[in-house]
Formats: structure tokens, C-alpha cells, sequence
């Protein structure tokens, strides 16, 4: 489901991201993604073998890895490898399993869903969350959410 108010209450719950293929190179969108959903008081894990460190945040190699619990993992990967990463997300009892932009895979939302996880596909998450807790509307972007009430929370 991603309807405005399931999108707004994931986004609301969410306290720590695994992102899994969360790159150290700041011009790419899965950095500048993570930077600004940690600036906006998130817990940002990042899952990427290549690293040790990401954002001032220690990397791990798999979601298994993980030494804490984790609320929603974070998808950058290419839609023919998400099935794994979902069966990991599973196991480590995260609650939801976001696939970023353009990342479609829906047998794996499936079994997500099945396993009791919110599964949200081709959303990215900061862009999500400047548009449904204010951000995007101040620079001029339509929003498509119409309301003449303030969130009444704020992720930071």
C-alpha cells in the first residue's frame, strides 16, 4: 500500500533505515537520500560491502549483519536482486520494505506483505518525506497533497 496516510504513518514510525546499497560517492541518489533522512532525524544503517563507513556510520556487508533491530529496509538496488534482500528483511524483522525509484519487484513485495511488512515500490523516501511533512512546497514543487492543516508531526 502506499496511499498517503500509510506512506505517512510508515514514515512516522520509522526510526532506523537500513539502506542496502547505500554508495559513499555524495553524487549519488542513494547518498544524498540517506544524508537528508539523517539530517531529519532517522537512524541511517548502511548495507554495502564495499565500505566501512558511510556517513559516519559504520557499513555492513548484509542486513543479517545488522547487531540492532531495524525498522524499514531501503532499497538501491536493482529489481532483479530485491527478492534476497526481502527474504533478509524478513528474517531480521524489519517492518517495512521500501524499493526505491524505479525499483519494481513485486513478487518480493508480496512475500513482504505476506510476512507482515509494509512493502512500498518506485518511491523514494526523501522525496516522500519533503512531500508529506513540508519541504518540497517551499521550493516551488506540487506536492499533490492538498490540506489546509500543518502536519502535526515532524520526523525532526
Amino acid at each position: 500500500m502506499d496511499d498517503i496516510n500509510t506512506l505517512r504513518r510508515i514514515l512516522k514510525q520509522t526510526r532506523v533505515i537500513a539502506v542496502v546499497g547505500l554508495s559513499a560517492d555524495w553524487y549519488r541518489p542513494s547518498y544524498f537520500a540517506a544524508k537528508y533522512m539523517q539530517e531529519h532525524g532517522y537512524r541511517v544503517i548502511p548495507v554495502n560491502p564495499k565500505y566501512d563507513r558511510i556517513l559516519g556510520e559504520k557499513c555492513y556487508k548484509s542486513l543479517r549483519d545488522i547487531p540492532e533491530p531495524v525498522d524499514m529496509v531501503d532499497v538501491f538496488r536493482k529489481t532483479q536482486d530485491v527478492p534476497p534482500i526481502a527474504d533478509d528483511a524478513i528474517a531480521i524483522g524489519a517492518k517495512v520494505l521500501w524499493q526505491q525509484l524505479s525499483v519494481k519487484n513485486e513478487a518480493a513485495a508480496v512475500k513482504a506483505r505476506a510476512a507482515g511488512l509494509d512493502a512500498v515500490l518506485d518511491r523514494c523516501v526523501k522525496i516522500e518525506h519533503g512531500r508529506l511533512f513540508g519541504g518540497l512546497n517551499w521550493v516551488g514543487v506540487n506536492t499533490k497533497v492538498l490540506s489546509a492543516k500543518r502536519p502535526r508531526w515532524l520526523a525532526y
